[in-house]
């Protein structure tokens, strides 16, 4: 079992920048591979971005892509989502998700066990 919280979320202009951080705890952070998804006011949750076990590898949705970064430290239970040059688009909760495996479908709710509350995220134009 694990136990996600998120935070950094908050109000920013078009053009700023957030960092989120979801710290976890309960089972060794390293086993787990991460995710982030949102979901925008009347819309589905959306896939955002991932990092496997190791780190070594990252995802992106095609919206996000060169703007949003996802890292992951292992010694401090962390995963964090640094999101720059944020657009009005990108207002959502986000959500922070971890599953015991890599996965191909790593964009797929489906394969995580574990979600985060969420984090409000609001880009003023």
């Amino acid at each position: 079992q694990v136990q996600l919280v998120e935070s950094g979320g908050g109000l920013v202009q078009a053009g700023g920048s957030l960092r989120l951080s979801c710290a976890a705890s309960g089972r060794t952070f390293r086993r787990y591979a991460m995710g982030w998804f949102r979901q925008a006011p009347g819309k589905e949750r959306e896939f955002v971005s991932a990092i496997t076990l190791s780190g070594s590898s990252t995802y992106y949705a095609d919206s996000v892509k060169g703007r949003f970064t996802i890292s992951k430290d292992n010694a401090k239970n962390t995963v964090y989502l640094q999101m720059n040059s944020l657009k009005p688009e990108d207002t959502a909760v986000y959500y922070c998700a971890a599953r015991t495996y890599d996965s191909a479908t790593y964009y797929y709710e489906g394969v995580y066990a574990y979600w985060g509350q969420g984090t409000q995220v609001t880009v003023s134009s």
